[in-house]
């Protein structure tokens, strides 16, 4: 415990050299993403964006297939035809309510909507906007309905996006499980921080124009200082006034009200997508199809867990925080400064959560009301993993992740959270500590 000791009361010049070395690393790694992985075509400032591809054994883009932008009145404002990598564009005057008409005469002989009752889209555009909208083509699952296939393409395309959506549930939850790990505390305000860090970022990224991975990284970092602040002037004064946990708790709920609704005011409730990597054309991967972003999401999002992982396991930091999870009373007999170690668990959390929905953002879409949308996956992954355990989170979220995306093989796609809701209860009812969490005797 000495070693802990030592890396949380005492700040060395080293470590703060060691920490804007690594800040730098991160700004140098965010170009090089920039100019590698997330290469994008010039493309219009507001408008719709698209790509028309024939699903088979190797999906080949479509040209020539037309489509047609109308406004909230009917009249036309624009047309695309889809080009040789089947991208199509459409530029719009401004926000408002536009409808995208796909015109099925133009398709080529054997192609068709898999749904042909979807052939146009209706959806709204905010100021710098560019917005995908994707008609799938061919044989297929319609969304919504149940599919009673056994293609083994579809069922590997789903584990691989199971594992995706794991690793991003993972990211957020693993924050949330930090937290009560050191304080006993349920943060039922990490939703708005993740929907914080997504929107900080939209902020940064469209409205002021910068790259989306510079834009990222001073979302995260702020949103880390929001939770800081958190602790400072809302938690910690209660923890020295002997406030309870319920009454926190409680707190928590509050906060998530008010910083959801602000949100809501600042931001409206129109979903917005970055400007940067809003559409990418799949690539093919033997059976599995991904674009460039998803591959960077998995990539980014296992190099960041693994970095939580050695730093909770070989630094002193790590140490200290586990030693305050496991027994805060002799952490603070042996030295450990554990108010210090609290703040920065909420501030490693809350940036975790900030990362987590920037990623969603990417693969999604950012709106006032993710966070909180996604706030049960979280609890559940943190759950079932063994709550207050980093590892277990992470256990607990791939499962979950999973489950939610191989569930639609078999249920409609609108009760796939139904679904992990139902194996979370199951697997409790066998292990009730979580599958990581230890057992405790009660009374």
């Amino acid at each position: 415990m000495k070693t802990a000791t030592i890396a949380v009361t005492g700040g060395t010049r080293d470590g703060r050299r060691r920490l804007l070395l690594l800040f730098a690393l991160l700004l140098a790694f965010g170009t090089t993403l920039s100019t590698a992985g997330f290469a994008q075509d010039d493309g219009p400032d507001v408008g719709f964006r698209g790509t028309f591809v024939n699903p088979g054994d190797e999906p080949m883009p479509i040209e020539g297939i037309r489509v047609e932008v109308t406004d909230a009145d009917g009249a036309v404002v624009g047309e695309s035809v889809s080009d040789a990598e089947g991208v199509w564009v459409v530029e719009v005057p401004g926000q408002g309510e536009y409808t995208a008409t796909v015109d099925q005469a133009t398709f080529p002989d054997g192609v068709t909507l898999r749904d042909p009752d979807t052939n146009s889209r209706t959806l709204p555009i905010n100021p710098g906007q560019v917005r995908p909208i994707l008609f799938p083509l061919g044989d297929g699952p319609i969304p919504g309905t149940v599919n009673t296939g056994t293609d083994v393409r579809l069922i590997l395309q789903l584990m691989v996006e199971g594992i995706k959506l794991g690793l991003l549930i993972a990211m957020m939850a693993i924050g949330l499980s930090l937290v009560f790990g050191t304080t006993q505390l349920v943060n039922f305000a990490h939703g708005e921080l993740i929907t914080l860090g997504a929107i900080l970022a939209y902020i940064f990224n469209v409205t002021i124009g910068m790259p989306l991975l510079v834009g990222a990284i001073l979302a995260i970092l702020a949103t880390a200082a929001a939770g800081a602040l958190m602790d400072l002037g809302i938690f910690r004064p209660l923890r020295k006034r002997g406030i309870g946990l319920i009454s926190q708790l409680v707190i928590t709920i509050g906060l998530s009200l008010f910083m959801r609704y602000l949100m809501l005011y600042f931001f409206k409730g129109d979903p917005r997508s970055y400007a940067d990597y809003a559409i990418q054309r799949g690539n093919s991967y033997g059976p599995i199809v991904l674009a460039s972003k998803d591959i960077w999401s998995i990539a980014l999002s296992i190099l960041v867990l693994g970095g939580i992982g050695l730093m909770l396991q070989r630094s002193r930091i790590g140490r200290a925080m586990r030693a305050v999870s496991d027994n805060r009373d002799l952490a603070e007999s042996s030295g450990i400064n554990v108010q210090r170690v609290i703040l920065i668990v909420w501030a490693v959390g809350s940036g975790l959560a900030a990362l987590g929905g920037v990623l969603w953002g990417v693969g999604e879409s950012i709106s006032w009301i993710m966070g909180f949308r996604l706030l049960l996956p979280i609890f559940a992954g943190m759950i079932l993993g063994g709550i207050g355990t980093a590892y277990g989170a992470l256990v607990g979220s791939l499962v979950v992740g999973i489950f939610i995306q191989m569930s639609t093989l078999f249920i409609p796609s609108e009760l796939k959270n139904a679904a992990a809701m139902l194996v979370l209860v199951l697997i409790l009812v066998v292990r009730p500590q979580g599958i990581l969490g230890r057992s405790e005797r009660v009374g």
